[in-house]
């Protein structure tokens, strides 16, 4: 069921669920988070005898009382972050419509955040895996065009598996993906990227694709190849590539904005790369070594030559 028809919700939590499906164009996934964290909310309202079709009588105190109790079952401090998020969004959004005065959420403080670096491949086991398989048989062809893509050029699952045949264009090197809020970008493709992707459309047809299919990656029934097949497909040749620990798609991604910036990429060319809408999203990706740092001052600032000839004089 839709959450804008989802009778579960408040009138005014679906008009919120229609304007992001509508207006903001947000995915599913997306949508479905909101949707959880709303109805999640209103249910805590009902529990306390506050009616959600009222929002101008919710307050400040329902909001803590419900991070509160948030707190009290162990919810991730990263989760309640979101979800107070989601109500900030919901109660701005009727302040346009003018349904509600003032916002609920103001000044109600985020959670305090732990420091958490994005889990990343080193290098090493980054090339074994996207080399682990030479395999000739369609399914490895795919597979291996798959993780080449996601390690290559820095896709999301979901902007893999989204591919659509006219979206790549191998001639160029480059495909057409699209992003968060349907936002569109060009990713480069790299040239073992070329190959493999060219490699596995010449047996696309194997996998039966269904008349009219336009996906590019084909699941074994010929329809387009979904996330939880795609997860299974990087954790598979993970553990034929002998890494132990448990791999994403989404440690490709953030792997890829490593090693790009650890190679002497610029902040800003790599937010382009992977579509991040903020400068700080990208910034996670900075957690380089001290002696990493140390060797690119040396090797970039104009003093720092001099500084090294004063050392050793």
């Amino acid at each position: 069921m839709s959450w804008t028809a989802d009778s579960r919700l408040s009138s005014h939590g679906r008009a919120f669920m229609a304007h992001l499906g509508v207006e903001r164009g947000y995915s599913e996934a997306t949508l479905r988070a909101y949707g959880q964290d709303l109805l999640q909310f209103e249910t805590h309202l009902l529990d306390r005898r506050k009616n959600p079709n009222k929002p101008g009588t919710h307050s400040r105190d329902d909001v803590r009382g419900y991070l509160a109790e948030l707190h009290r079952r162990g919810v991730k401090r990263s989760s309640v972050a979101r979800k107070l998020a989601s109500l900030r969004g919901y109660y701005r959004f009727l302040i346009r419509r003018d349904i509600v005065k003032a916002n609920p959420c103001a000044g109600v403080s985020n959670p305090r955040q732990d420091v958490r670096h994005p889990k990343v491949l080193n290098v090493d086991q980054a090339l074994g895996l996207v080399d682990v398989s030479h395999e000739p048989d369609p399914r490895a062809l795919r597979d291996m065009a798959l993780v080449e893509l996601l390690y290559g050029s820095g896709l999301r699952i979901s902007e893999a598996v989204g591919l659509d045949l006219n979206d790549v264009d191998l001639g160029q090197g480059l495909a057409r993906v699209v992003g968060k809020g349907r936002k569109q970008r060009l990713a480069p493709l790299t040239k073992a990227s070329v190959e493999r992707l060219r490699r596995y459309l010449l047996h696309r047809g194997a996998f039966s694709p269904i008349v009219q299919e336009q996906a590019f990656f084909l699941g074994l029934r010929g329809a387009r190849l979904n996330r939880r097949e795609a997860n299974r497909i990087v954790a598979k040749l993970a553990a034929q590539a002998g890494i132990a620990q448990r791999i994403s798609p989404h440690m490709l991604r953030h792997s890829f904005g490593t090693h790009m910036l650890q190679s002497g990429a610029d902040l800003r060319s790599v937010q382009e790369l992977l579509g991040h809408a903020r400068l700080s999203t990208t910034q996670r990706y900075t957690h380089l070594d001290l002696a990493r740092i140390v060797q690119v001052y040396d090797q970039s600032h104009p003093l720092a030559g001099k500084r090294d000839k004063q050392d050793r004089s």
